[in-house]
């Protein structure tokens, strides 16, 4: 598209109807019109320094895709710890996940893009070609509409876009002819029966082949679907209607935008996570930015971008302002219930909100973009990469991170709002650590656990097709791309569609269904392209002042947040006191729960007890406070519990040609040298005679001052701790005899102790399952001198040894090892016999000692809390504010209702009335307890 408009810049606010080309060249062109606004407030980074780093982004890439391209292709994805590729069905099934691979070489489309604007357009050439003549988009496997939709139909519209762009230049793709087009609509054609329901909203599964019905299809029984899922297809329909002239496609995408619209809670304008596809009742009723809902809301501001209907920025705007009035608690972003938008559902976000940053850009809210992008990059200083879920204080809720780039595209986002050079220095740190605890010698591997520093043999295509694109354009200057990115506007897979496309095939209704039922604030809709002298007035330092006061949020012992006053507050009174911010030595504190109706008694053995009569609280009011800060209590020590179990370990490969880039995944026990505690344990591996270490080592020379190999089975953990530890073993691993387990699907375990005094056991123990133990044992045969790395954490790797390192070396002689994998565990002999105490204790995902499991059920909530009609109780730890173990901190501050006709002040309800509500929300907290990502 010419940039029709383009030439008015940010200048002036775009107004709330604008027409389209204005709308969409501005919105597009704000990105970078304020890149020459910061001069100061950091560093700044010579051309020389931001172009170095783009060429390490462009190794990154190489070694990454040229190791799918070598080992993997034609599959769908890498796995690149064992170099091969990841064909569904032939691997250990990894639930949803799977549902991304369909038998396609998904990893290929979603790279297509990528490649040009990495400026390897012959490569993309070669890509292309193969596309065009190996893939088969008529395979017999169901898989998920939405990830089908972003994935593979964007990668081809994406490629598509460009193969245009590149021909008319001249030079490259002289030949092309549309064909990837004409794959686009083969598949849109193919996605269409998933929307063969009364709402128009799409089943979230799909046969490629047989549809959704029929018997041979194995889908069409769902009854619910995600928001997101449901609400993320605008852009790629609709590109693809006007690609080719068929207006089908974009109809029914606008059908499901609709009906999710409609179906949003009035009272709060918030949508749940998931609803039913037949009924559009609401399945689970928390609302946020992250997991389930995330690109709702990205594709209603976008989709006016691309589209030119301002029914879809009115739609997004009366979100946005609920989304900022209910669940943006600067910088946290936590879940709340939509019909009780006060009441937060979640004490942990999820590591998908960190795309809302870079939309709060494109609406042209930069103030909080700047504070939440501040708070994901301190938990990312202090755990090297974002957990895929973290508790409200920033410690590990889920400890996987599968090398998602959302990050990175808030950072390119907020880069080119701002121009300061603060946020390249966030792009070098990414960099960085993706080189230094990512890495491996086939790819890039997932992290299994930040903590840890272990790696699962996941390399998702999202992170080529986006996380190297966003760093890339970080650093890149205008000539360093071959064509204008402001061009185009970017999917939620970061595929690029260009913004011509509103002109084209014009022949959907934009009736306005919105103003019909909804009041708006049209102050609202002066942000969608604002003036950048009013973003940054005048002042250099401004991002930096906002982004100061949250430099040690995380690493404070008792983080208490910022906490918004709410307008209704700003009258004077005070909001409800928060289990996270309660103290038990703080005397106002106590007085607010006499108020409240809640007793504090402290217990000999340290403890602090809570218990609540509703009856003796000063008003019916305080009385619903009460019984929410005993809600809160209640979750807040549940959620202790839980993380008072012993944290993951890791084994870490640390001789040629690993160098500590393979890390393992491994399972603590319950006696022996505490890991944690004492420095890691290094030393050479040896597998003991027996094998599986029940009797006196008949190789005691072998495993001399080395770590010995066992494997589980016919005895107790502990017997063969001390048998190995008798020949003098510094250390023990026992490997499953389970063949085929993997830490990927199986919960980890403790292991236990024999029942008696074990603490005779000196040496550190640790438990792999099969998987990773066979990469272990392949190493051996195939290097036989193997060392390795007994820790609770990884540690960094050995520069000078890995540089000795040859890299092509390091991929065939893994790969060679990765194809001995399969065979390794039936060159053992397994064995199914456990001892009867052995199957009972690790037959559990976590296993405690009697000690344990006293001191977790002399806290559990389930054992203290009486009749819930007549009053609660319950036993909290000491509320001193000396360890993060010993306060009670998970729950975030709960933001207040802002409608001036809602005051807590003022509002009288009867205490049956807030019992009933308590309760129903007592069993939601319960249901989303169970709910995953």
């Amino acid at each position: 598209m010419s940039k029709a408009g383009g030439g008015r810049g940010c200048g002036s606010s775009v107004p709330q109807r604008a027409p389209w080309s204005l709308v969409a060249a501005t919105a597009a062109f704000c990105l970078v019109s304020a890149t020459s606004v910061w001069t100061a407030g950091a560093a700044p980074m010579s051309r020389e320094e931001r172009q170095k780093l783009g060429n390490q982004v462009l190794e990154m890439f190489d070694h990454a895709y040229g190791n799918y391209m070598e080992h993997a292709y034609p599959a769908d994805e890498l796995m690149p710890l064992t170099c091969r590729g990841r064909v569904r069905g032939q691997e250990p099934s990894r639930g949803d996940v799977d549902d991304a691979l369909g038998k396609f070489s998904l990893t290929l489309i979603d790279s297509l893009d990528t490649l040009v604007v990495l400026n390897k357009t012959k490569e993309f050439e070669d890509a292309v070609r193969k596309v065009l003549r190996d893939v088969n988009l008529d395979n017999d496997v169901v898989v998920s509409v939405f990830e089908t939709n972003i994935r593979v139909l964007g990668g081809l519209l994406g490629g598509h876009s460009l193969a245009i762009m590149l021909k008319e230049k001249g030079e490259y793709m002289q030949w092309y002819n549309d064909e990837l087009l004409q794959m686009a609509k083969q598949l849109g054609y193919k996605l269409l029966p998933a929307f063969n329901t009364t709402s128009g909203l799409p089943y979230p599964r799909i046969n490629l082949k047989f549809g959704v019905r029929k018997p041979e299809a194995r889908t069409g029984t769902e009854t619910d679907t995600c928001t997101a899922c449901a609400g993320t297809l605008i852009l790629e329909f609709a590109a693809l209607s006007r690609f080719t002239g068929a207006t089908i496609f974009e109809e029914y995408a606008r059908k499901a935008l609709d009906f999710l619209w409609e179906k949003r809670q009035r009272s709060s304008n918030l949508v749940g996570v998931t609803i039913n596809i037949h009924t559009g009742d609401w399945v689970r009723k928390d609302s946020g930015v992250g997991a389930g809902i995330d690109s709702y809301y990205e594709y209603l501001l976008k989709a006016y971008v691309l589209l030119g209907d301002d029914s879809f920025l009115e739609r997004f705007n009366t979100h946005y302002d609920a989304i900022m009035r209910y669940i943006s608690q600067p910088p946290l972003l936590l879940d709340v219930h939509i019909h009780k938008p006060m009441l937060n559902a979640r004490t942990w976000m999820d590591a998908l909100l960190a795309f809302f940053p870079g939309l709060q850009v494109l609406k042209g809210d930069i103030r909080p973009a700047i504070e939440t992008h501040e708070m994901l990059y301190q938990v990312i200083k202090k755990h090297n990469f974002l957990p895929e879920a973290f508790t409200t204080d920033f410690r590990v809720h889920w400890a996987q991170h599968p090398l998602r780039p959302e990050f990175a595209e808030s950072t390119y986002f907020l880069y080119k709002a701002t121009g300061d050079p603060y946020y390249l220095e966030v792009g070098k740190t990414l960099i960085e650590n993706l080189n230094k605890y990512a890495r491996v010698p086939c790819g890039f591997a997932a992290m299994k656990d930040v903590r840890t520093g272990s790696h699962e043999d996941r390399m998702d295509s999202f992170f080529l097709a986006e996380m190297f694109k966003y760093l890339y354009l970080l650093f890149a200057d205008k000539e360093d791309i071959i064509f204008d990115i402001e061009d185009y506007i970017f999917t939620t897979e970061a595929h690029l569609l260009p913004l011509w496309l509103s002109t084209t095939n014009q022949s959907i209704s934009k009736k306005n269904t919105t103003s019909e039922y909804t009041e708006l604030d049209d102050s609202n809709f002066d942000w969608s392209c604002p003036n950048t002298q009013i973003l940054f007035p005048n002042d250099p330092l401004y991002a930096q002042s906002i982004r100061e006061p949250l430099k040690n949020v995380v690493d404070k012992s008792c983080p208490r947040g910022i906490i918004r006053v709410e307008e209704s507050f700003r009258s004077g009174a005070k909001p409800p006191l928060r289990a996270r911010d309660f103290m038990a030595t703080n005397p106002e504190h106590l007085e607010i729960l006499k108020k409240m109706g809640v007793s504090l008694i402290h217990l000999k053995d340290g403890r602090v007890q809570l218990v609540q009569h509703a009856i003796q609280a000063a008003s019916s009011i305080d009385a619903e406070d009460g019984l929410r800060f005993m809600q809160e209590m209640i979750e807040l020590s549940s959620q202790q519990q839980k993380e008072q179990q012993l944290p993951p370990r890791a084994v870490q490969i640390v001789s040629h040609p690993f160098f500590g880039r393979v890390v393992l995944t491994a399972g603590p026990a319950q006696f022996g040298l505490d890991l944690s505690k004492h420095k890691e344990t290094r030393g050479f591996v040896a597998s003991s005679k027996p094998y599986n270490g029940c009797s006196e080592l008949t190789n005691p020379e072998a495993v001399m001052g080395k770590i010995a190999l066992i494997q589980r089975g016919q005895c107790m953990f502990a017997e063969k701790a001390r048998h190995i530890q008798n020949a003098g073993a510094i250390g023990g691993i026992v490997i499953d005899d389970n063949e085929g387990s993997s830490s990927d699907t199986a919960p980890l375990f403790q292991m236990a102790g024999d029942g008696k005094d074990t603490d005779d056991i000196k040496i550190p123990m640790l438990f792999l399952f099969s998987k990773e133990g066979s990469i272990i044992l392949d190493a051996i045969r195939e290097y036989e001198e193997v060392e390795v790395l007994l820790s609770d954490k990884a540690k960094d790797r050995d520069p000078e040894m890995e540089n000795e390192d040859q890299p092509s070396s390091e991929n065939d002689s893994l790969n060679q090892s990765a194809e001995q994998i399969t065979s390794s565990s039936q060159e053992v002999d397994l064995v199914d016999q456990k001892s009867p105490e052995e199957s009972s204790l690790n037959s559990q995902p976590e296993s405690l000692s009697p000690a344990d499991t006293d001191k977790a059920a002399s806290v559990s909530p389930s054992e203290q809390i009486s009749n819930p009609m007549e009053n609660h109780e319950i036993t909290s730890l000491d509320g001193e504010c000396t360890d993060l173990d010993n306060q009670l901190q998970e729950q975030s501050e709960t933001e207040e209702d802002s409608n001036p006709n809602v005051s807590w002040g003022k509002k009288v309800q009867p205490i049956d009335s807030i019992l009933a509500d308590w309760n129903e929300d007592i069993e939601a907290f319960e249901m989303m307890e169970k709910d995953e990502l």
